[in-house]
């Protein structure tokens, strides 16, 4: 027994969410990105050089989904993160210098800031998701934007929904594409690994479609407290609204992106992303699904390890 196994005892097992097999995600570290055989045939990793690289290709991949569409003639639902976001930007280059019009897309944003009732921050306070979007992506868009009452933000009232919206898409032939971001603890949009203990089967797991006021794990709060709010643990809120997978599992295709490198080899993404790959599906590792759908993940070179105990 090493020694870092000897003091991995049950008190720091007890930090981790239950269900995480921590044998499990060390394995998973130590295996770069290799193809496993639960993967989707159509889902590839995409390795980036440089975070300009990472939003570049991420960008032009939401463009060209949003180009497709309009091409084929069909309406286009998209579930959105705020995180990553310096995709938006190069997709809205992409898209106004073809001159697509985006009246056939219709937008959802996974998540957003909530207190203990649902309540979330109003559009135009910087820190909402609602305003991050109008800034990064929407607003650059211009006359070619989607349109208002096609964009829909997660709300108490609104986020219930989602699905009968998404449903109504689908119906009429829309595809449904996830954009994502991979959590420190897993998730995907604010969904939980912690969420698992309150099914008791994988099926009405997958069936749940959102939570209001959904508390969120330590892990996240720390993960947003330095990608967010600029290391200010005390500003980051406890709790969201968020899509479950009975939504974004449904997704035709799905474009993620992992850019938690921090510099100077520092990192924060790189246990979450090679977990994401190995683990195999479970519903205490929420992401561990992704690669069961087809679509793309980008990811920053140095994410895929060596991880390794380093001083910086």
């Amino acid at each position: 027994m090493d020694f870092l196994s000897t003091v991995k005892g049950s008190d720091c097992e007890s930090f981790f969410p239950k269900g995480w097999d921590l044998k499990k995600i060390d394995e998973c570290c130590e295996k770069g990105v290799s193809r496993e055989a639960f993967w989707n045939d159509s889902f590839t990793p995409i390795e980036c050089e440089n975070i300009n690289d990472f939003d570049t290709y991420m960008g032009h991949e939401i463009a060209m989904q949003i180009k497709l569409a309009d091409e084929r003639g069909e309406k286009l639902a998209m579930i959105l993160p705020v995180g990553p976001m310096g995709m938006y930007k190069w997709a809205a280059y992409f898209l106004t210098s073809w001159k697509v019009d985006c009246k056939h897309v219709y937008t959802f944003n996974m998540d957003e800031w909530a207190d203990s009732e649902g309540n979330t921050l109003d559009a135009s306070n910087p820190a909402s998701f609602e305003y991050s979007m109008k800034q990064a992506f929407f607003n650059k868009l211009g006359d070619l934007t989607i349109p208002e009452s096609q964009r829909n933000f997660a709300t108490k009232e609104n986020l219930p929904t989602y699905e009968g919206k998404i449903a109504a898409l689908k119906a009429e032939g829309a595809k449904l594409v996830l954009v994502y971001g991979i959590g420190r603890a897993c998730h995907i949009a604010f969904w939980e690994p912690t969420f698992a203990e309150d099914y008791a089967t994988e099926a009405e797991w997958k069936a749940a479609t959102h939570r209001i006021a959904a508390k969120l794990t330590p892990m996240t709060i720390e993960q947003n407290a330095i990608t967010s709010f600029k290391s200010r643990t005390t500003l980051v809120p406890c709790r969201a609204n968020t899509v479950g997978p009975g939504l974004f599992l449904q997704a035709d295709y799905a474009i993620g992106g992992c850019d938690g490198a921090l510099g100077r080899g520092m990192g924060w993404q790189g246990m979450s992303f090679l977990t994401t790959l190995h683990y195999g599906p479970d519903t205490s590792i929420t992401s561990s699904y992704i690669p069961t759908l087809p679509g793309k993940l980008f990811y920053l070179k140095e994410l895929a390890g060596p991880l390794v105990a380093e001083c910086n």
